[in-house]
């Protein structure tokens, strides 16, 4: 995973029971840490144990937050195929 560097992360995370949640953070290693120890979100809770298998990296909030929104508007099947090959 990668060091928080003033760098902001859009990541996606895979549930327990198979569903996925996407996210954004400035620390990704801190936010992951916060979602498996139920303090995350209100859907990753219900979901433990979660596991990152998606991020990229942005240099503003505003592009995080953007490709967050975009990346929530895919298909599942859209979203398999951009985590598809991704090395963590």
């Amino acid at each position: 995973m990668p060091a928080p560097q003033n760098n902001w992360f859009t990541y996606i995370l895979l549930c327990h029971d198979g569903s996925y949640y996407t996210g954004l953070s400035n620390d990704l290693n801190k936010r992951l840490k916060k979602h498996n120890s139920g303090q995350g979100s209100a859907y990753t809770r219900a979901r433990l144990p979660v596991n990152l298998i998606y991020y990229e990296t942005f240099t503003t909030h505003r592009q995080a937050a953007q490709r967050e929104v975009a990346i929530k508007k895919l298909k599942r099947l859209e979203k398999e195929k951009l985590v598809a090959g991704f090395k963590i």
